[in-house]
């Protein structure tokens, strides 16, 4: 992977070849703004807006399929509506939750704890003052990619994707994690037990209420099998396999001597851009095979991409290497603008530009092969210690 260069610039070619009246969708799906595109600025309580409504419809979508009769109908709304909720799901999780840790979200640090732990609780979450903790920590050049880091954590210990595995076993592991029961079911004890700190018995107690009440209200009322597709799937299973695909693709294991030199230079390679989609058609003579080229390009967009921005790549992450650039900034819920703009000016004060990788897929087997060459010293874990016990690491 290399800086952004205005000669490999994908996203304006995309909007010179095609019309302006699809630039919007393009944007949307992708996660990168056409250059210099005019956008209204967010609400910063715009993301807790957004996820209620994927949430609200979602679960409904999957409620109506459940009474719908003839299996084709029925698989169709229950599919959609699992895909819109745990795409609010992963908004509350990518965004309310993490920028409530960087008091970004209300206007009060006090509004923004509650609001914070009241989501660990119902979504299952660590305690949100845990997590802040760590993610404040997160941030720092110094404890990015060391044995103190939560993503580090998290793919070493949790996942088990150790630094100079061959490239092709750390593809057959992670094929195997997505679809092991005794993974998600380990995954979902750490979520749990995250909820429970000797700090902090009075979060234990309302976790311990809260699950009790609902499990009981669920089994009582005899709705569990609408409970259990609706909402427990998509919150479990479904929440996990997006969370790791997500954190493969958002960080790196970069160079050895950028791990030593660390400092601006470690941040700005080991966090990149990933957006969900493809470059333009390579231009062809024939009309027929450029209209071919530009028919799968569609296709592609408006399925496979359309559903990695969905469930993986929701709200800014495709921008997430400028959250760690620019954390202070105010401007967070204009993050996919507020990047391009930073990149087309160069990223002044960071020694390279910002590294694009257009597709999911292509960003995360890039990062597993950095990975593989990665020593395997770099990263010194106590095998006795537990692991971290976060969900959202960003």
């Amino acid at each position: 992977m290399s800086a952004f260069s205005f000669q490999n610039d994908y996203r304006a070619e995309l909007a010179q070849r095609l019309p302006a009246c699809v630039q919007p969708l393009i944007s949307a799906i992708v996660g990168a703004p056409a250059p210099g595109a005019a956008f209204r600025r967010k609400s910063t309580v715009w993301p807790l807006i957004d996820a209620s409504l994927r949430l609200v419809v979602g679960v409904a979508l999957a409620l109506v399929g459940l009474s719908t009769e003839g299996w084709p109908a029925a698989f169709a709304m229950i599919a959609l509506g699992g895909v819109l909720t745990v795409s609010g799901n992963g908004v509350v999780q990518v965004v309310v939750f993490h920028y409530c840790a960087h008091n970004g979200v209300f206007a009060t640090e006090v509004v923004n704890r509650l609001v914070g732990r009241l989501i660990s609780i119902v979504f299952l979450f660590k305690r949100f003052d845990d997590y802040k903790r760590e993610h404040i920590q997160h941030h720092r050049a110094q404890k990015l990619i060391t044995e103190e880091d939560e993503f580090a954590s998290f793919v070493v210990k949790v996942c088990g994707l150790c630094p100079g595995m061959a490239h092709g076993r750390l593809r057959a592991r992670l094929a195997f994690l997505l679809l092991s029961p005794r993974f998600h079911f380990a995954f979902l004890k750490l979520r749990v037990l995250g909820n429970f700190s000797s700090e902090d018995t009075a979060h234990a107690r309302r976790f311990v209420v809260f699950w009790t009440a609902f499990i009981a209200l669920t089994l009582i009322s005899g709705f569990w099998l609408e409970v259990a597709v609706a909402w427990l799937l998509p919150l479990t299973i479904w929440l996990q396999i997006a969370t790791v695909f997500r954190i493969l693709c958002e960080h790196r294991f970069p160079d050895a001597q950028l791990l030593t030199v660390r400092g601006k230079a470690l941040i700005a390679n080991a966090t990149t851009g990933v957006f969900s989609g493809r470059p333009a058609p390579m231009r062809r003579a024939d009309p027929l095979a450029n209209a071919a080229a530009w028919g799968m390009w569609w296709l592609d967009l408006l399925t496979l991409k359309l559903l990695a921005r969905l469930i993986v790549l929701v709200g800014d992450a495709p921008a997430h290497d400028f959250h760690h650039r620019r954390p202070g900034t105010k401007h967070w819920p204009d993050a996919l603008h507020e990047r391009d703009a930073d990149k087309r000016a160069g990223c002044p004060g960071y020694p390279t530009n910002y590294i694009d990788v257009w597709g999911l897929m292509a960003a995360i087997d890039a990062n597993l092969a950095a990975l593989s060459a990665a020593d395997p010293g770099t990263i010194r874990l106590d095998p006795a210690a537990p692991p971290s016990l976060a969900l959202a690491v960003d």
